[in-house]
């Protein structure tokens, strides 16, 4: 399979970590992305475990509050399979570039669906590699969707170019208090070289899990929603974490997404 998009695109994944197709999808893609799992929000009980294995993580830092179940949530994790978020991954479009960047064969192991609420707190330095001990280690492929436009008031991400290249840094625990679950921090970089990426809805972000990576707090009175999908070459085995005696994360699912470069019904 071809990959429809630009060399440039290519070149700067290979050299940057990332690169950005401006209106990859148009904007009605996450709207319904959106309004789905808001219903898979609503439904849940206060597990926050659904019965198909989705998992909703509320925000921690108990400075946020509405009246809707959805006001106060994080991120809801393991989409992939329902149609609204799969039917992203089937594009053709997205088979050419992880067929570029991956191989002809790829698993999709991960989605998170992003609320990032007015007054959330955003996600410190990190390298999304720290989260996922595989073998193999690479390649890893992010797809970050802009469901809603990503500004600096609404905190968008910052990303370092070129830090791609670097192993995987120490991570130490997020250091503010009521942080949220599982979130980590890298202290032993500069980060002065950071570049900010304002988005708009339908924009699609594609970055190495080795780019380090930050979003700021939203202080704007909207959401910066974002639907975010992880891929990496079939045949990727997870390892467990070493710290927590081989505890393998339960959101991490590995689904045939490509197989000789054909999309896998």
């Amino acid at each position: 399979m071809t990959s429809k998009m630009p060399s440039a695109a290519l070149d700067s994944y290979h050299t940057e970590g990332f690169f950005i197709l401006d209106g990859f999808s148009p904007p009605e893609v996450g709207h319904q992305m959106l309004d789905d799992v808001i219903g898979v929000v609503r439904e849940v009980d206060e597990s926050g475990i659904t019965p198909e294995g989705m998992f909703i993580a509320p925000e921690s830092q108990g400075n946020l509050s509405g009246d809707r179940p959805e006001d106060t949530v994080s991120k809801v994790f393991t989409l992939h399979d329902r149609p609204a978020f799969l039917s992203f991954l089937h594009d053709e479009r997205i088979a050419g570039i992880l067929s570029d960047l991956i191989g002809p064969d790829v698993d999709c192991f991960l989605s998170q669906f992003i609320f990032k609420n007015p007054g959330a707190w955003g996600q410190p330095w990190h390298q999304d590699s720290y989260y996922f001990p595989f073998e193999p280690p690479r390649p890893i492929v992010g797809l970050w969707l802009a469901v809603t436009e990503a500004t600096l008031e609404n905190g968008c991400l910052h990303i370092l170019p070129g830090s791609h290249a670097e192993p995987v840094h120490e991570h130490v625990p997020d250091r503010r208090p009521n942080a949220n679950l599982g979130y980590v921090e890298i202290v032993d970089h500069d980060m002065e070289d950071r570049q900010a990426v304002t988005m708009q809805p339908g924009d699609l972000l594609v970055f190495d899990s080795h780019l380090m990576h930050c979003s700021t707090d939203n202080v704007s009175d909207g959401i910066r929603a974002a639907m975010v999908y992880h891929c990496c070459a079939a045949g990727t085995e997870d390892l467990g974490f070493e710290q927590f005696d081989g505890f393998k994360n339960p959101m991490h699912r590995f689904d045939p997404l490509l197989r000789d470069g054909q999309l896998v019904d």
